[in-house]
């Protein structure tokens, strides 16, 4: 059985002695937000305080998170999540002075939970009211997994007046679903099981789901339990009929016309082991389909590689974004 906790007046308490021994490593990490790249350091006012919402077209509020200041970049996560998967590109990226935002995908985290909609052009739009409103510009847009297809979307939809630059991380277009045209694709069997594991036992499927979303049942992986952990979190923050719908956006959605109506230098990064979605039948084709693709590939990386490799992933995007 474990001591009690106890703290003496001799003494730092091991509490002290953690939170200072993280603090000094945290320093070593990141440098100091200094002034002169522009950076902002919010303070608390006293007061009820409101969420970051944006009213999207069917009156739905969008959640977003708006971090720093200077040229914009922005994250659409991957399902089940939420915005917060983003958080150690976000932090790594305002310490070089960009201004990140990143989005709540409706349904999911912080957004309202949304009957109808839910679908690409749903969550396309949805990005869109967020730029809009925010009047962002000039914008390097950066989509993991679901959140991939969603950049791609909104390009096709919306064009490319406010983007820069565009990144698609372990994403799902060009298409998941096995068809005609797709053979090498995932068979529907495949999304029919998710669909159940959703309508059923959502909480234990979310924690199985961990496992291969980061690779941690590949012989030698060092997956932390907390890595895990978050991962269930946030899917649990999803509502259950937004998620289910999602399965038949991210799996059954054609992105070949988006891809190919990208018009602004593209990276396309994914892992080689991803067992989510495989990178032959994914980022392989993508790369195909947008002119003048930059390709990069992580040998033996989960689908979830922004947690598992998230060091060699922000030196990737930095370097991206700054050419």
């Amino acid at each position: 059985m474990p001591e009690p906790f106890t703290q003496t007046t001799a003494g730092p308490s091991r509490r002290t002695v953690v939170l200072t021994g993280l603090a000094a490593g945290a320093a070593l990490t990141l440098p100091p937000l200094a002034a002169t790249a522009g950076n902002v350091v919010h303070t608390p006012t006293e007061g009820p305080q409101t969420m970051n919402t944006v009213e999207s077209f069917d009156g739905t509020k969008i959640f977003y998170k708006d971090w720093g200041t200077g040229p914009v970049v922005t994250f659409s996560h991957g399902w089940p999540l939420n915005s917060d998967a983003w958080d150690p590109q976000m932090l790594f990226l305002v310490h070089q002075g960009y201004r990140c935002v990143a989005v709540d995908r409706r349904g999911h985290g912080r957004s309202e939970q949304a009957f109808a909609h839910n679908d690409m052009d749903g969550y396309a739009d949805d990005l869109a009211a967020v730029m809009d409103a925010l009047d962002l510009r000039e914008a390097v847009m950066i989509g993991h997994s679901t959140g991939g297809g969603e950049v791609a979307r909104y390009i096709g939809r919306h064009g490319t007046e406010r983007v820069k630059k565009a990144v698609l991380v372990a994403a799902v277009p060009p298409i998941m679903l096995k068809t005609e045209a797709n053979p090498e694709g995932l068979p529907i069997e495949v999304f029919d099981a998710i669909r159940a594991g959703v309508a059923g036992d959502a909480s234990q499927y979310y924690q199985d789901l961990a496992v291969p979303f980061y690779g941690a049942n590949r012989p030698g992986a060092k997956v932390s339990q907390g890595t895990l952990d978050q991962f269930w979190l946030w899917s649990m923050q999803a509502g259950r009929h937004n998620a289910y719908e999602s399965i038949k956006a991210f799996s059954e959605t054609d992105f070949t016309g988006d891809l190919k109506r990208i018009d602004v230098p593209t990276l396309v990064l994914h892992g080689e082991d991803d067992q989510i979605v495989p990178v032959h039948d994914s980022a392989k084709k993508s790369a195909t389909l947008v002119a003048g693709a930059e390709e990069i590939y992580y040998p033996g990386a989960p689908h979830g590689l922004t947690a598992t490799h998230t060091e060699r992933v922000n030196k990737d995007l930095l370097d991206f974004i700054r050419r």
